[in-house]
């Protein structure tokens, strides 16, 4: 039995809102979209804090690299802005995108960063000097999405082109290319255990593919619409999707089960436009909509 209340709902964005991250200090969120800014919300009283900085453009991406007192935002513009908690004032951008950036993630044993652009490259920096490494030629077309495996052994980049490409972390080489959606791959997440990668489509597929084989292990037809975002529980087997389709479902990650629709069909005060991205913070789940609104739910797992 899943049981699941809405805690709160966090307003204040004029626009939709593409873009969350917690931050490395408990209770604390980011969130950025097609406003002028990045805000910063308390989780503890969920309650406004302030708007850390104006941006230019709207904002795709946010990534706050653990061990880092550091926050990235990436930008439609290509821009990435990054800001310094300890010094509470944005650094100098990250300029080598002209195009937008989709996602942002970092390689903790390697410290560097890896930027995902519309450009179909992903730019690799070192995190303690924020130079620019070097650059990879992912896709002719944008990638959307990166995740990173629990060992830091592979990269997985999901792409418009509907590929999803495999790459070694260590000398980022093309280790396979997955061909299997039908659209544009939106989001891509590894197993807890790294056994397995999750990916989510533009096609509302949610597949499963084994992380030996590369081979599909199980196909859901996830939602109506695109798949926008998948998030793994920290602690327990399950895992939540986020759709255009402006719901949430909670699936096990070991039985690939339907165990919980958060929508309006299903009674929820819900978002009521396309769900763009979702991030746990323990039994709580975090959701940001094209609605303008920033809602926690309470997740209980009896």
């Amino acid at each position: 039995m899943i049981s699941v209340e809405k805690v709160a709902e966090l307003t204040g964005h004029s626009n939709p809102i593409f873009a969350l991250a917690l931050s490395q200090k408990p209770g604390i969120l980011f969130t950025g979209g097609n406003d002028k800014g990045i805000v910063e919300w308390s989780l503890k009283s969920n309650t406004f804090i302030k708007v850390m900085f104006p941006v230019a453009a709207s904002v795709y991406a946010i990534h706050c690299p653990a061990g880092y007192p550091l926050m990235f935002a990436g930008l439609r513009s290509g821009e990435v802005k990054v800001f310094d908690f300890l010094k509470q004032q944005l650094l100098p951008s990250l300029k080598y995108h002209l195009k937008p950036i989709f996602d942002i993630k970092s390689v903790n044993h390697k410290k560097e960063l890896l930027i995902a652009s519309e450009d179909g490259t992903v730019s690799i920096w070192s995190m303690d000097t924020l130079e620019l490494l070097h650059t990879i030629k992912v896709s002719a077309d944008t990638v959307r999405c990166i995740s990173i495996s629990p060992d830091e052994k592979q990269v997985a980049f999901g792409c418009r082109d509907n590929h999803i490409r495999i790459y070694d972390l260590e000398d980022y080489t093309l280790i396979k290319t997955i061909v299997g959606h039908t659209m544009a791959v939106f989001s891509l997440q590894y197993s807890p255990l790294g056994d397995y990668l999750v990916s989510g489509s533009r096609d509302a597929q949610v597949k499963i593919w084994d992380n030996s084989t590369y081979q599909l292990i199980h196909n859901i037809p996830a939602h109506l619409f695109a798949v926008n975002y998948i998030a793994f529980h920290p602690t327990l087997p399950y895992f939540a999707t986020a759709s255009m389709d402006k719901s949430i479902k909670i699936w096990g990650a070991d039985d690939f089960k339907l165990y919980k629709v958060i929508s309006r069909e299903k009674g929820y005060n819900t978002h009521r436009l396309s769900i763009n991205k979702i991030a746990w913070d323990g039994d709580r789940l975090i959701s940001v909509s094209d609605d303008k609104s920033v809602i926690v739910w309470d997740i209980r797992f009896d």
